[in-house]
């Protein structure tokens, strides 16, 4: 079969729509009240599932409440705390290391751009996109695993380079999107798009896809 659609923004904005209507509650899975605790939780989330960070966070939120409590906090402490995810002891003493910085450099708050963000320990271009649209519901768009599998089997990137595949994705859609264009290409990726065994059959986008269309 003949690929027939062009990259544009109507393609992309038709494939965000069937998917909203598939996933209207697509949202971060991780638990969090504050800015702050999006911060450590998505710093937390690497390597590690959003349902195993929930299950540490319960208990650092719990412990650790202010930026300043962090900042002070013994490193084992923490570590031990959150032991069960990987790389607990470098995300342990990242978690600290960060939380001295915001007291030192931006009055105990959590800074709103990305260039400002990226400078925190521990703190990459994901994760910042992820705390500035759901922290702060300003423009971020964040690339895992997921949205990089999902765009390249649609045919929206060849691109294998996260940074590449956002900026790439973000001239075809508009900023307020952006973050909730990365809910939902998570979302279908756990859902239908997955890595080993993919259900084409069963997929909404089906027939926008270029995976599918190239046979």
């Amino acid at each position: 079969m003949v690929v027939t659609h062009k990259k544009n923004k109507e393609w992309f904005t038709e494939v965000i729509g069937v998917l909203d209507e598939c996933y209207p509650n697509a949202q971060c899975s991780l638990d969090f009240s504050t800015p702050l605790q999006l911060l450590f939780a998505t710093l937390l989330s690497a390597q590690t599932t959003d349902v195993r960070v929930n299950i540490v966070t319960k208990t650092l939120f719990s412990r650790y409440t202010t930026v300043e409590d962090y900042a002070r906090a013994d490193i084992d402490d923490i570590a031990e705390i959150i032991r069960s995810i990987g790389c607990y002891r470098v995300k342990a003493k990242n978690i600290v290391a960060c939380a001295g910085q915001l007291c030192r450099n931006y009055g105990g708050q959590v800074p709103q751009t990305l260039e400002e963000l990226v400078t925190l320990p521990g703190i990459g271009r994901k994760t910042a996109n992820v705390v500035l649209s759901n922290g702060f519901d300003k423009p971020g768009f964040a690339v895992d695993t997921h949205v990089t599998r999902v765009s390249k089997r649609l045919g929206w990137t060849r691109e294998s380079d996260p940074v590449k595949i956002e900026r790439e994705l973000c001239r075809y859609i508009e900023p307020e999107l952006w973050g909730h264009t990365s809910h939902l290409l998570i979302y279908h990726g756990r859902a239908i798009c997955k890595a080993r065994s993919p259900q084409c059959e069963n997929c909404p986008v089906e027939m926008l896809c270029k995976k599918v269309l190239k046979g």
